[in-house]
């Protein structure tokens, strides 16, 4: 499954080992919440998706996909670029990502979880109404009423983690969804060739996950944690016809359309809130995003220069955006040829 950074770290919590009722009355007038109504159109059927990047460098080649998050729910992607090269490919990369190292034994994960429960939830038992600003938590009540119902479990997630469910719900409204498109077809024809995905993931490591957890479970609210929880609801009570053009852009292959988006501010910010925690200080766990860049680079090379033919895929924005994975690999001396 493909999830932006914000969605990795909502998912495995920042530092799981191995990677996680308000009463419903009438929904209050879009007048009343800023909501702005308008219908995020998605495509469907049988879609071509977009082309592939080059980079070159004397007769070894590396084809690189871009790939986007969110993607429309009911399309069929029509992959045969991508698989008439993975049938030759010598290697395929794996996406960038994090994982957390923590030297812990199978059964010791598994005691680990209720702790893992406990740091998704606010400190003190307290609910969301009770850490957000009145405004902020009078729009999430809205937005929660409006997509995700009577569900009164999710008042007592830390802000972050609650509005990274809210934004899945109202992508799956929209015809949205993270994930399922793409990997499906890779995973396929890899498994036909017995191959696998060389990992590209910069690894994190954690000595004492306990400790982590326990230290994050005092974690309180922080000026970054409300940025990201209002520019969430931004999205989604905005943004989503535009998040809906990007995820069609790909579907179509409509390069100008997907250069032109850049990556969401909002993103940034979410990342932006997870790592910029005591916990995450006191273990050294920093620029992340520059540090998964380098580990990717370090692979992408070392495959360029043993393999004739390389696959791998990354996210459209880092292809498109100055000093980006691609901009990276040009300005150490690659061609890099853009899509037709």
């Amino acid at each position: 499954m493909r999830l932006s950074l914000y969605g990795m770290l909502c998912v495995s919590l920042l530092i799981v080992p191995g990677a996680g009722a308000q009463e419903a009355g009438e929904a209050p007038a879009a007048a009343e919440t800023g909501v702005i109504e308008m219908d995020a159109v998605v495509v469907a059927g049988v879609q071509p998706g977009p082309g592939l990047w080059k980079v070159r460098r004397g007769d070894h080649l590396l084809y690189v996909l871009g790939t986007q998050s969110p993607l429309p729910k009911h399309i069929t992607w029509r992959s045969d670029e991508v698989d008439q090269v993975l049938q030759i490919a010598d290697e395929v990369l794996a996406s960038p990502g994090i994982t957390v190292d923590a030297d812990v034994g199978f059964f010791r994960g598994l005691t680990l979880l209720p702790s893992a429960m406990k740091a998704s939830r606010n400190p003190d038992g307290q609910k969301l109404q009770e850490v957000l600003p009145a405004d902020l938590y009078a729009r999430w009540s809205a937005l929660k009423q409006r997509y995700m119902g009577r569900d009164g479990g999710v008042e007592k997630k830390r802000p972050l983690i609650a509005a990274y469910q809210l934004y899945t719900e109202a992508l799956s409204d929209s015809g949205l969804r993270e994930g399922g498109v793409i990997d499906p077809v890779i995973d396929a024809a890899l498994k036909q060739r017995k191959m696998k995905r060389t990992p590209t993931l910069l690894k994190l490591k954690l000595e004492d996950p306990r400790a982590a957890l326990a230290d994050f479970r005092k974690e309180t609210l922080k000026p970054e944690d409300l940025v990201c929880f209002s520019r969430t609801l931004d999205v989604i009570e905005r943004d989503l016809p535009h998040v809906a053009a990007r995820a069609n852009a790909w579907a179509v292959g409509d390069w100008p359309a997907l250069r032109s988006s850049s990556r969401q501010d909002w993103q940034q910010a979410c990342a932006t809130a997870w790592f910029n925690t005591e916990t995450a200080r006191k273990r050294g766990i920093s620029d992340v995003e520059a540090r998964m860049q380098a580990r990717w680079m370090d692979v992408a090379e070392g495959a360029l220069e043993k393999n004739r033919i390389t696959f791998a895929t990354l996210p459209v924005w880092q292809l498109v955006k100055p000093g980006g994975y691609l901009a990276a690999l040009q300005a150490r001396g690659y061609e890099v040829e853009a899509p037709e």
